[in-house]
């Protein structure tokens, strides 16, 4: 874990990244931009001296964040993957909303709980890929052993046993009503208001279980992908089409009829 001026700057830098990227800045003139604008006491400006040797050699960020492993979590590099890479729907903009969250929240007082379970909704609502995700995340220096056990265990059976079920056998709302005030044979990870949360909201749809725990715990909301509003001009465009469309749908039809009129295709003389 870092200090938490580390983690305030690191939230500045993505966040100046999710700004400057729709006024079309150059990424490596955004970097030396934030490069003299962070704090010079933290070790973020070497950081970023390194990952912009990196995109000037090779184009992409994460190869300098996997080696800054000591300083980037795993999961902050997978983001940063994922969101350059060429197969992958996850954007960059999106990807930065996302680790600018992250940042700010491990600024203050976060729990292995909150950080989970944020971590987790992530992966889920921008589609990106459990077995790599959820690996990277059972990586990260916050959880203890126990919790990286489970992590892989959610690795195994996530899609295949309930999530809420999950949650809800590793909380201490079970071992208090299975074996009163008795020690548990397991390490319980969720407290007692989690597990209430996962029972009621058992054979549900995940979404509520997420909402109902980022309420009740306090983490961050996950930033969701922007949708591009429809402008006049793409309106327009989509009307021409159509036309065009139905244009060629009128000749078809007639030419199975024989009843094509060649005349007025013809160029009128003077």
């Amino acid at each position: 874990m870092l200090k938490r001026e580390e983690y305030i700057e690191q939230a500045y830098f993505f966040q100046t990244v999710g700004l400057r990227l729709p006024q079309r800045i150059p990424l490596q003139d955004v970097i030396q931009q934030v490069r003299d604008e962070v704090l010079a006491t933290t070790k973020l400006p070497l950081a970023l001296d390194y990952m912009l040797s990196e995109l000037c050699h090779s184009g992409t960020l994460h190869p300098a964040m996997q080696q800054l492993g000591h300083y980037f979590t795993p999961f902050q590099t997978y983001l940063m993957t994922e969101a350059e890479s060429d197969e992958g729907k996850f954007d960059l903009r999106t990807a930065v909303e996302v680790l600018k969250s992250e940042a700010e929240y491990r600024a203050e007082s976060p729990t292995r709980t909150g950080l989970f379970m944020y971590q987790l909704e992530c992966l889920c609502h921008n589609r990106l890929k459990y077995d790599t995700g959820l690996k990277a995340i059972s990586e990260d220096p916050i959880y203890d052993q126990d919790w990286k056990d489970w992590i892989l265990v959610v690795r195994r059976q996530i899609g295949i046993v309930d999530l809420a079920d999950l949650i809800y056998i590793r909380s201490w709302h079970l071992a208090n009503r299975q074996n009163g005030h008795a020690e548990p044979e397991q390490a319980m990870l969720f407290g007692e208001q989690e597990g209430r949360i996962a029972l009621a909201n058992r054979q549900k749809e995940p979404m509520f279980l997420f909402a109902a725990l980022q309420r009740q715990l306090g983490y961050p909301k996950v930033p969701r992908p922007k949708q591009e509003e429809e402008s006049a001009t793409r309106l327009l465009l989509l009307e021409r089409k159509v036309d065009q469309l139905t244009q060629r749908m009128k000749l078809i039809e007639d030419d199975a009829r024989d009843s094509v009129d060649l005349s007025k295709f013809y160029k009128k003389q003077d």
